[in-house]
């Protein structure tokens, strides 16, 4: 056999065991994780800092559910930019409020990946209710921001 055909085919076998190999990763080595991070304090007064720093890594920070943890997520984000349009055209403040604190019926709400952010805005607050509502009304303010027309 020349020398020439000898590369040839070493080449080949090199393709295709490095093809081979890329195809076979397990789930575990493609699975995204999400990495639960110490809640940083916000400002109760903006809604929208408390967005970006709570719910756009979910949500997005356009709302529509495509931030970079939504991936990894069992329950795709809802999109927060629809919530007026599926209810018949109205803001539906309320459960919104209520999905913030934990007390709606939200499948992915209170799960290991859905915080609920009531409790964690009680502890912030040092247990201070004003404040916690002053944060649920807030972010319930900005939500209600980014409805579309």
């Amino acid at each position: 056999m020349s020398m020439k055909k000898l590369i040839w085919m070493f080449a080949a076998l090199l393709v295709f065991t490095c093809t081979v190999a890329a195809q076979d990763q397990t789930p575990a080595q493609t699975t995204k994780t999400i990495q639960h991070a110490p809640i940083k304090a916000t400002s109760p007064a903006s809604g929208e800092e408390m967005y970006k720093t709570y719910c756009a890594v979910c949500h997005g920070t356009d709302g529509k559910g495509g931030g970079p943890a939504a991936s990894a997520l069992k329950v795709p984000p809802t999109d927060l930019t629809q919530l007026s349009k599926n209810n018949g055209g109205k803001y539906p403040g309320l459960k919104v409020s209520a999905a913030i604190r934990g007390e709606g019926d939200i499948p992915a709400h209170g799960t290991k990946d859905m915080p609920v952010w009531g409790s964690l805005f009680w502890t912030m607050s040092h247990g201070h209710e004003g404040e916690v509502q002053q944060r649920v009304a807030n972010l319930t303010k900005y939500i209600e921001s980014l409805q579309a027309k």
